[in-house]
Parts: structure tokens; C-alpha cells; sequence
């Protein structure tokens, strides 16, 4: 028991975080190509298709209720050496995500049209977009299960495993996106409809892999009857620190709604250049997230194990680290502005659009930065009710309302929107600071890890 602990607190921060950098670029590529084919296929399709992700990514923050508070609270008793009770935990997780999977698959399936239409788009967009929800619908039952899948996987430390995972799924992704928009082997060009259909591929795969995984791996074996067998105590525990986790990010979608209605009055231009924007903005906070995630794991452990002076000075260690990396990426990015956004397009008001605000980003990021790594580390040392308190105040406050009075009341547009966005980062990052610095653990930790 005591080798086994002491294997899960002196695995490095490095040997987390380089497979999950790899895995969400990858991730964010299967996103950026997909995009690219599109926007050759069709600007409007791009659009359409960036709305429904958005409308998805809303239910998807209800499968990482649970798989946030599987990583925070494995993590825990990995540190403390509770090996059976993460094991436990492992079983609780997937019954309860399979649940959660199934309903939502269903409820997406039936009411997208009408969910769609909050978003105030017609025509071909809102044809493109509801396509891809339909579609989409009936995949989000293996996003369920593979985050939780996902979650017990990086909690014990097996992060190039899930790696492995999705470079499959990023070919099988990417495979019938080229096969959808180009007519490769004379097939027939299915657009929005074969993109869908390839995600639905790609996630029903991993599903399976990583069943294999926790097998083959973990001596972990799920069968049928084990999506009835999850503990009110563990479900307890899971959704205490899941919901408000899952709170502060669905905050964000539902903030990213009303600023993309208010985007959708600035007309197709500014809105096929959001998304765009967005999907090269993700480079720049793509290290950000998996050094925040690998941190999440290990200062989670540090605290199951109490050794709080070391969780303390991880937090702000990585912390560095991820804003000078985003200040780079942002600058080279703003940069070569120009040339990466005609990757994308060639419409010239779409590039008028885009430009000024990719130099807006470098104002962004390194908030973003702050931002995403404490209030990670805040999670794991058990204070889960801070971040969404202060996200909802400050994304509501000060993003909506100041992209509103940017964007649309001085006309500055999308480049008023990221301005915006960036105060928002920027004021919770700093909040996120101070109360890292106050260690929060004192407060917390006597009801993180159940006994």
C-alpha cells in the first residue's frame, strides 16, 4: 500500500501533462480541420456547425459533473493511499454517467430544433446547424461514458493511454471529414451530414478503447450490472464537488450564448470569423489546459497526501510557466495573423473582421492563463464553490455586459467582444490568486476526502 502511494504522489508534473498537451492538440485539430474542409465546403456551414458545437458543449458540462469530481476525488485517495476506495469511486463514476448519457442523448435528439431557434439564426445556418445537432444528439451518450472512462484513466496516472485513444479517434474523425467534403473515390459529398456521422464513429470507438484500457490496465472490469451498482455516498461526493465545478463552465456557455447572439446581429461575416478566431485562439491556451489538468491531478494528490506546502508551490509554479507560454503563443499567433487566417477564408471581410482581434488575444491570454490554472487547483484542494460564484459574477458582469456595450453600443464589433472577454479573465484570474495564496486546504480538505 505504502509503494503504491508513493508511486501516485512522485509521479511528475511532466509525465502527466506531455500526453495530455498531445491529446488536446490533437482534440483541437480533429476541430480545426474539420473547420478548414467546411469552410471550403461552404462559410455558412462553418457558422452553422459553430453554433450547434456550442449548443452541444452546453449538455456536454453535464457529463464533466461527475468526471471532475471523479479526477478530484480519485486523485485524492490515490494520495492517501485509500487504493480501494478510488477503486470504488471508478464504478460509482461510469454508472453515473451512463444515466446522465442516455438522457441527454434523448432530450437533444427531440428538443434540438427548438434549442437551436434561441439562437436567432435561419436559413442555411440554422439548416446546417440543426443537421449536425440531430446527428450529434445521438453520439453525446459515448461522450458521457468516455469522459467518465477518461477521468479514472488520468486520475491513476495512464495519461498516454488516453492519448492513444484519441490519435484513433482523430483519424476516424478526420477520415470521414475528408470523405464527407471532397467526393474522394468519386463517393457522393455529404457535407454537415458525413462530418456528423464521422464524430458519432470516432466517440463510439472510444468508448470501447478505453473499456479495454481499464482493463488491461487497472484490472478494472465493467460490466452491465455496475450502471446500477453506484453509491449514494460516492454519488454524493462526486456531485458535491461536480455541479459547482460544472457550474462555473456552464456559466461560460451560457454567457458565450448571449454574446453569440449578440455576434449573430453583426451578421455572417463577424460571425464565420468567431468561429474561426476561436478554433486559432485555442492554440494559445492549449498548454495552459494541460498543465492545469496534470496540475489538478498531482496538487489533488498532494492534499490526499497533506502535503500542503508542496500543492501551494505547484500551483504557482505552473502558474508561470503557463502565462509566459500563453504571452508567446498569442504574439507569434498575432503576428502571423494574416497568413493564418487565409488558411480559413478568403472572403476579405471576414480577414477585415478577424485581424485586429487576433492582436486582442495577447491582451486575453495570459489572464485566461491565471484564470484556468489556480481556479483548477482551487477544485482540487476542495473550495469548488469560489470559482462559480466569481465566474458567474464576472462573466455576467463584466464579459456579457461589457461585449454588449463594446461590441454592439461603440460599434467596436468582434475585436469589442474579445476586449471584453479579456477584462473577464484578467478579474477572475486575480481573484484566483489571492485566494490560492490564502490556501483555501485549511478550510476545505476535512470533507474532501471521505473516510
Amino acid at each position: 500500500m505504502e509503494e503504491q502511494n508513493n508511486k501516485y504522489q512522485e509521479q511528475t508534473l511532466f509525465s502527466i501533462t506531455w500526453p495530455l498537451f498531445i491529446e488536446l492538440v490533437l482534440h483541437l485539430g480533429m476541430g480545426i480541420v474539420a473547420t478548414l474542409m467546411l469552410s471550403h465546403y461552404s462559410d455558412q456551414a462553418v457558422a452553422g456547425v459553430g453554433i450547434a458545437n456550442q449548443l452541444l458543449n452546453i449538455f456536454i458540462l453535464v457529463f464533466n459533473v461527475t468526471s471532475i469530481g471523479a479526477t478530484v476525488l480519485i486523485s485524492q485517495n490515490l494520495g492517501a493511499g485509500k487504493l480501494q476506495r478510488a477503486r470504488q469511486l471508478s464504478y460509482s463514476v461510469f454508472g453515473l454517467n451512463f444515466w446522465f448519457g442516455i438522457t441527454i442523448a434523448i432530450f437533444v435528439f427531440f428538443l434540438g430544433e427548438h434549442l437551436l431557434r434561441l439562437y436567432d439564426v435561419h436559413g442555411a445556418v440554422f439548416d446546417y446547424g440543426l443537421t449536425f445537432v440531430r446527428i450529434c444528439a445521438l453520439s453525446l451518450f459515448f461522450e458521457s461514458l468516455s469522459l467518465a472512462l477518461s477521468a479514472i484513466l488520468r486520475s491513476h496516472g495512464y495519461t498516454k493511454e488516453s492519448m492513444m485513444v484519441t490519435i484513433i479517434m482523430n483519424l476516424i474523425s478526420i477520415g470521414g471529414n475528408i470523405i464527407a467534403t471532397t467526393g474522394i473515390f468519386g463517393l457522393p459529398i455529404t457535407g454537415v451530414t458525413g462530418v456528423s456521422w464521422a464524430i458519432f464513429a470516432a466517440r463510439a470507438y472510444a468508448v470501447g478503447a478505453l473499456l479495454y484500457l481499464l482493463y488491461s490496465r487497472l484490472s478494472l472490469k465493467i460490466v452491465f450490472k455496475d450502471i446500477f451498482n453506484a453509491r449514494k455516498k460516492d454519488i454524493r461526493g462526486l456531485l458535491e464537488i461536480g455541479i459547482p465545478s460544472a457550474g462555473e463552465n456552464l456559466s461560460y456557455q451560457l454567457s458565450q450564448v448571449v454574446i453569440t447572439s449578440f455576434v449573430v446581429g453583426m451578421g455572417t461575416a463577424s460571425l464565420a470569423g468567431r468561429v474561426y478566431i476561436l478554433n486559432i485562439s485555442m492554440l494559445c491556451f492549449l498548454f495552459t489546459v494541460a498543465i492545469a489538468q496534470g496540475t489538478q491531478i498531482l496538487v489533488a494528490r498532494y492534499i490526499g497526501g497533506k502535503q500542503f506546502d508542496r500543492a501551494l508551490k505547484r500551483g504557482i509554479r505552473t502558474l508561470k510557466i503557463a502565462m509566459l507560454a500563453s504571452t508567446l503563443t498569442s504574439l507569434v499567433i498575432a503576428i502571423g495573423g494574416g497568413t493564418i487566417l487565409d488558411l480559413f477564408t478568403k472572403d476579405p471581410e471576414i480577414i477585415m473582421v478577424g485581424l485586429p482581434v487576433l492582436w486582442a488575444i495577447v491582451f486575453v491570454e495570459p489572464g485566461r492563463a491565471m484564470n484556468i490554472v489556480l481556479m483548477n487547483s482551487l477544485k482540487s484542494a476542495g473550495d469548488v464553490r469560489f470559482p462559480v460564484i466569481i465566474g458567474i459574477i464576472s462573466m455576467w458582469g463584466v464579459a456579457v455586459s461589457l461585449s454588449y456595450l463594446l461590441g454592439v453600443h461603440y460599434g467596436l464589433g468582434l475585436l469589442g467582444i474579445w476586449l471584453a472577454q479579456g477584462a473577464d479573465e484578467w478579474l477572475r484570474g486575480c481573484f484566483a490568486l489571492k485566494r490560492w495564496l490564502s490556501k483555501p486546504w485549511e478550510r476545505f480538505t476535512k470533507t474532501a476526502i471521505e473516510q
